[in-house]
C-alpha cells in the first residue's frame, strides 16, 4: 500500500503525519508511478494552510511536481511503458470528451478537472499528491522525461516551469521577440531561462537591486530596477515589449504602469496569485491596445515541448539539498520566505563505499516561488521501495546539507537507515 506525508488539520499546516492510502481504481488509460522526486511549491503551502479554502478531502498529501518510474500501465496507454522515467504535474485527470480536451486544452477542461491533490475522481476516490511513494494518473497527464534532464531538474518544471512556459508557447515567443519577466524568483527564473532559450531578448524586472547579477546569469539581456523614480518606466516605453510575464505573488507591482511598457497589441500574463486584487483602469489597456490574462499550468503538448527545449538547451534550475526529515521545517521556511534567491553550488551527498542496491537518489532542489520571497522546494525520494527521503531547499545554510544514503543488503534488502514511513 502506498505511503505518504499528510496534513489533517489546516491549523497545524506543518504537522505532517505518515499515513497509508489507496490509489484510485486502475483504468485502461492509467499509468502508475513509483515516485522518486517531488517539488514543494507555494501552491502546497496555500492549500495546507487554508489560504484557498478548507480541504475537499479528510487529509491532504500535497505535491504536484512529481518524477518517478512507471510500474504499470493500462491496456490503452500509448508511448509510455513500464520502466520509463516520467513526470506528473498539477493535474491528473479531465473529462477527455469536451472541446477543450479535444484541442490540447485539457488543462482548461469545461466539465471537470482532477487536481493532483485535495481533489476527487468522478468515482469519489481521493487524489493524493507526490509527498508519497506512488501515484496513478491518466496517461494524458504523464510526461516522459528526456534523458538529457536530471530528475531533480525536471521536477520543478512540471508546475512552476510549465506555468511560465505555456504563455510563452501560446504567444509564439521566438527570435526577435522582446519579453519582460517581472520577478527573479521561482517562476521568474524559469521565465528568463525559457524565453532566452526560445531566442527572445529578455528583460528582467525586480524591486531588488541585488538580483541583477543573477538575472544576467540566467540569460536576461537587461535588468530593470523598478525603483520609485519611474526612470525605468520611461526607458521601457521607448523600447516596448511584446510579452510581459508577471510572476509577482503580491499586488505591489503596479500593473497599470507595466502595461505602458507593451507594444501595441502586446500581452501581459499575471501568473502570481496574490490574495488581494489589483486595480487596472481599462483606459490603460486602450492606450496600448493591450491584452491582460493569466494561465493555468499547461497542456501535455506544451509540457512535452518544454521538456524537449530544456533537454536541448540544457536548462537547469538552481538547486540545494536538505534532508527529508526536515520536511515540516522546509514548508515553514517556504511560509517565511526565509533565505535569499541566489546561485549556489548544488550540495550532494558523499558517496558511500559501495553502491546501494536500489540506487539511492540524493538529488533535487529548492526554489523561491514568485517574486516576493516564498520558497520552492524539491523532495528526492531515495530507493525503491522508499526507505529514506531527502528534501531539497534553496538555502545558503550549510548545516542543512547532511543527507545520508539508505544502504541495503542485496540478500535481505534490510535498510540500515530509519524508515520514513
Amino acid at each position: 500500500m502506498p505511503k505518504g506525508y499528510a496534513i489533517f488539520d489546516q491549523a497545524k499546516w506543518s504537522d505532517f503525519q505518515k499515513i497509508d492510502f489507496d490509489l484510485k481504481n486502475p483504468a485502461d488509460d492509467d499509468v502508475e508511478v513509483s515516485i522518486t522526486h517531488c517539488g514543494i511549491c507555494g501552491s502546497d503551502l496555500h492549500t495546507v494552510r487554508g489560504d484557498w479554502g478548507t480541504f475537499c478531502v479528510p487529509a491532504v498529501i500535497p505535491g504536484h511536481e512529481i518524477v518517478g518510474t512507471v510500474t504499470s500501465v493500462g491496456k490503452s496507454v500509448q508511448d509510455i511503458k513500464v520502466g520509463d522515467r516520467v513526470g506528473i504535474g498539477a493535474q491528473v485527470g479531465s473529462c477527455m470528451n469536451c472541446s477543450d480536451c479535444s484541442h490540447d486544452n485539457e488543462n482548461y477542461c469545461a466539465n471537470y478537472m482532477v487536481d493532483t491533490y485535495n481533489s476527487r475522481w468522478p468515482d469519489g476516490s481521493i487524489a493524493q499528491g507526490g509527498y508519497s511513494t506512488a501515484i496513478r494518473a491518466h496517461q494524458r497527464f504523464v510526461f516522459p522525461i528526456p534523458d538529457g534532464i536530471k530528475s531533480e531538474h525536471a521536477a520543478p518544471m512540471l508546475c512552476a516551469g510549465l506555468t511560465v512556459y505555456s504563455p510563452l508557447y501560446r504567444s509564439r515567443v521566438g527570435p526577435g521577440s522582446r519579453v519582460g519577466v517581472i520577478g527573479v524568483g521561482g517562476l521568474g527564473h524559469f521565465g528568463i531561462m525559457f524565453a532566452q532559450a526560445l531566442g527572445a531578448e529578455v528583460f528582467a524586472f525586480s524591486h531588488t537591486a541585488s538580483k541583477k547579477e543573477d538575472a544576467h546569469r540566467m540569460g536576461a539581456k537587461e535588468f530593470i530596477l523598478m525603483d520609485k523614480s519611474d526612470d525605468w518606466l520611461k526607458h521601457m516605453q521607448q523600447a516596448p515589449l511584446d510579452v510581459i510575464i508577471n510572476t509577482a505573488s503580491s499586488s505591489s507591482v503596479e500593473v497599470a504602469k507595466i502595461v505602458s511598457c507593451l507594444k501595441v497589441g502586446g500581452h501581459i500574463y499575471c501568473l502570481g496569485l496574490p490574495k488581494e486584487g489589483f486595480r487596472l483602469p481599462v483606459m490603460q489597456l486602450c492606450g496600448r491596445g493591450a491584452f491582460i490574462g493569466s494561465s493555468h499550468i499547461g497542456s501535455k503538448k506544451e509540457a512535452l515541448d518544454m521538456l524537449r527545449l530544456a533537454a536541448e538547451k540544457k536548462i537547469e534550475p538552481w538547486i540545494e539539498v536538505l534532508p527529508m526529515k526536515e520536511c515540516s521545517k522546509a514548508i515553514e521556511r517556504v511560509a517565511k520566505g526565509d533565505g535569499a534567491f541566489r546561485a549556489t553550488s548544488r550540495a550532494a551527498f558523499n558517496k558511500p563505499a559501495f553502491q546501494p542496491h536500489f540506487g539511492s537518489v540524493w538529488v533535487p532542489s529548492l526554489f523561491f516561488w514568485g517574486a516576493t520571497g516564498g520558497m520552492f522546494v524539491t523532495i528526492a525520494m531515495s530507493g525503491v521501495p522508499l526507505f529514506k527521503t531527502d528534501v531539497l531547499l534553496k538555502t545558503p545554510v550549510a548545516s542543512f546539507f547532511e543527507g545520508t544514503y539508505c544502504m541495503t543488503d542485496m540478500a535481505d534488502k534490510t535498510p540500515d537507515c530509519d524508515k520514513p514511513f
